[in-house]
């Protein structure tokens, strides 16, 4: 009997638009911060670094071929443990995310 997590985390990538929503929210996350930074010369809060580098890596798991379906599980996976980090960040060290 397969597993509940075998069966989202490991299943085929839909690729498609989702895919294409996940970069762009990615690439939205990261030019906002890039665009911060140059307008007033001082790092924005590290929160949005974290929320850039979970879409894209979930963009770049659903974009992969449907052959490679441990490819994209292992993506996903990383994009569970980098927003897990960022909740932990901010349940135990707030003042890392707001510099």
């Amino acid at each position: 009997m397969p597993s509940i997590i075998q069966d989202t985390v490991f299943k085929e990538p839909t690729g498609g638009i989702l895919a294409l929503i996940y970069l762009a929210g990615a690439l939205l996350l990261i030019g906002q911060y890039g665009y911060y930074a140059i307008i007033t010369n001082s790092a924005p809060g590290n929160f949005v670094l974290f929320l850039g580098a979970g879409f894209g890596l979930s963009g770049i798991a659903e974009s992969l071929p449907n052959h490679q379906r441990q490819a994209a599980g292992v993506l996903r996976l990383a994009t569970v443990i980098v927003l897990l980090s960022l909740l932990t960040a901010i349940a135990f060290a707030p003042e890392f995310l707001s510099l």
